[in-house]
């Protein structure tokens, strides 16, 4: 049985469940791992059932207790969660250590000093752990180094070069993998048989297959105009030479359907540069007989296997795309930037 309903993680969960017995819970881990696996939903479950006032064997939480029920409300004043704001590319310094008026008078730095208020831990969860600024992240350190007795802190994020090594060396990392995908098969047709529009078994297994192990993906390719453009992405892909200037505008109209409101833009953007990455890094497979069992996907992976250096090049750039989406960039900009450093990858890097 999946620990805490969370599935695809039991042995992580194992681990938790042996130091809690032992008395060996660390004061400060990170997470890391592809999006859309649950780190972050772990990370939640686990604090819940630490400051849980009556926990069940296996680290479970009772769901019961007051400590339950505000963890589940999301107003637990021993849990103290930040996030990134959907407007910010970093997460701000003032949720750490408080506004410029209030230095070390508020912010998580300052909260997880104070006396737990209905147990005996304090559990701070930073999401978005990838987007600290340098102020950010130093200013956190001295708390992940000597964290309060008691108190844990969990950076989610999703790879350990997109954190410093002062982050690094100070916690204990936890490395999650993506989902296999029987789980993420499994985990879709729950949630959409629960929210009554369940699917058919090829919707499932169509979205499951393109998901990469993760859920965030599989739920993104439910929609029609995804998936759809999905597919017309990789026919542009293998093209030879690549239509630099066909990817751009189709790239973009793709992007501004979604709305006027960023976040949804970004979302589709990153949608193609994760299914770009799925092609460029099945180029490099295909050498040992790799085969996805999507037809167009290794179609235009078989165009990049002429030229390995290229495809490794162009992976580098894709990712490059990834990190400016997440400093907030121009959409129009990046997409004609990385648009022509894919039709020709020895390009300089994307700035």
């Amino acid at each position: 049985m999946a620990w805490q309903g969370i599935e695809g993680h039991d042995a992580i969960a194992e681990r938790f469940v042996a130091a809690h017995a032992r008395g060996r819970i660390s004061g400060s881990y990170l997470f890391v791992g592809p999006p859309g696996v649950g780190k972050g939903t772990f990370a939640l479950a686990l604090a819940k059932s630490l400051t849980c006032e009556r926990p069940q064997p296996g680290l479970v939480a009772c769901g019961g207790c007051a400590s339950c029920v505000q963890a589940d409300a999301g107003s637990h004043p021993d849990i103290d969660v930040v996030r990134k704001p959907d407007d910010r590319s970093t997460i701000p310094l003032d949720l750490l250590i408080g506004d410029d008026e209030h230095r070390m008078r508020e912010g998580l730095c300052w909260r997880i000093l104070l006396k737990p208020v209905l147990g005996s831990r304090k559990v701070a969860v930073i999401m978005d752990a990838d987007h600290f600024s340098d102020e950010a992240a130093n200013c956190l350190l001295k708390t992940l180094e000597e964290p309060p007795d008691g108190a844990a802190i969990i950076l989610v994020g999703t790879a350990l070069e997109r954190q410093l090594p002062t982050i690094r060396s100070r916690c204990q990392v936890i490395r999650f993998a993506a989902l296999p995908t029987d789980v993420v098969r499994r985990l879709l047709e729950r949630e959409t048989a629960a929210a009554g529009t369940p699917l058919d078994a090829a919707t499932l297994d169509r979205c499951t297959r393109g998901a990469d192990g993760s859920l965030t993906r599989a739920r993104l390719l439910l929609d029609p105009e995804v998936t759809a453009f999905r597919s017309r992405l990789f026919e542009l892909l293998a093209m030879r030479p690549l239509h630099g200037v066909d990817l751009s505008r189709e790239t973009l109209a793709f992007v501004e359907a979604a709305g006027k409101d960023a976040p949804p833009r970004r979302a589709r953007l990153r949608m193609v540069l994760d299914a770009t990455l799925d092609v460029l890094r099945h180029a490099s497979r295909r050498g040992v007989g790799a085969n996805t069992g999507d037809p167009t996907l290794d179609r235009a992976a078989a165009t990049w296997t002429t030229d390995i250096d290229a495809a490794a090049t162009a992976v580098d750039r894709t990712l490059d795309a990834a990190d400016a989406i997440d400093r907030n960039a121009n959409l129009g900009m990046l997409v004609d930037a990385w648009t022509a450093v894919l039709e020709e990858p020895r390009l300089g890097r994307l700035r």
